[in-house]
């Protein structure tokens, strides 16, 4: 099966929101951060305009960033929803902290009913991934590794020459640090790394380069 990886910038985090679609026209949303009209309607448009079926939506973390499209997500597709059950607390509190940002118009959004777990093998339509626990940035971050098509979907724990930031609830530089060196470093040097923010790296290049190596 050949992935094809679509990235939006949603919200004032500047967010990534990642489509991954296939040849047999399903897909799969990545923390969906579209918080505007404009936004949900990129989103929308997008996977209308290529006749789309998206089969689920996968939660990396629960800051407030990458879930601020949620509940919009939830009711246009329906389709099923995954978060790491550490995460959890991450996801309600958002509500209470969301007017601080400006984002007065955040809709709360029940949990997602599926839980993700560390190793586990995601099958999901015709996709296959591997699912790691990527603690430090956040308690239930994961990362999603399509072995095939050789890319991460990553999240917050890696950015191209960063990494996520630690000054967060449940943020901890020792267990970021142990994530990225145990987990994400041992992947091969060509995999393509999707960030939560900024522009995609390869592990080679944040193995060579990463600012990380300085702590």
């Amino acid at each position: 099966m050949s992935a094809h990886v679509s990235v939006f910038q949603f919200n004032a985090f500047q967010e990534n929101t990642i489509v991954v679609s296939n040849d047999e026209g399903e897909a799969i949303i990545f923390d969906p951060g579209c918080y505007s009209k404009e936004e949900e309607h990129l989103l929308t448009d997008f996977i209308e305009e290529n006749e789309l079926n998206v089969v689920a939506v996968l939660y990396t973390h629960a800051h407030i960033d990458h879930i601020l499209g949620a509940a919009f997500v939830h009711r246009k597709f329906q389709a099923p929803a995954y978060l790491h059950a550490l995460d959890h607390s991450t996801w309600t509190s958002v509500a209470s902290y969301a007017h601080v940002y400006g984002f007065e118009g955040y809709q709360i959004q029940d949990l997602p009913s599926e839980e993700l777990n560390d190793h586990q093998e995601l099958n999901i339509g015709s996709f296959r991934m591997k699912v790691r626990h990527t603690p430090g940035h956040a308690p239930g971050h994961v990362v999603f590794y399509f072995e095939e098509d050789q890319f991460i979907i990553n999240g917050d724990v890696l950015f191209k020459g960063s990494f996520g930031r630690v000054d967060l609830p449940g943020g901890n530089l020792e267990i970021l640090k142990s994530s990225i060196f145990n987990i994400l470093f041992k992947y091969p040097d060509e995999t393509v790394v999707y960030c939560g923010h900024g522009p995609e790296t390869t592990i080679g290049q944040e193995k060579r380069t990463n600012y990380i190596h300085q702590f």
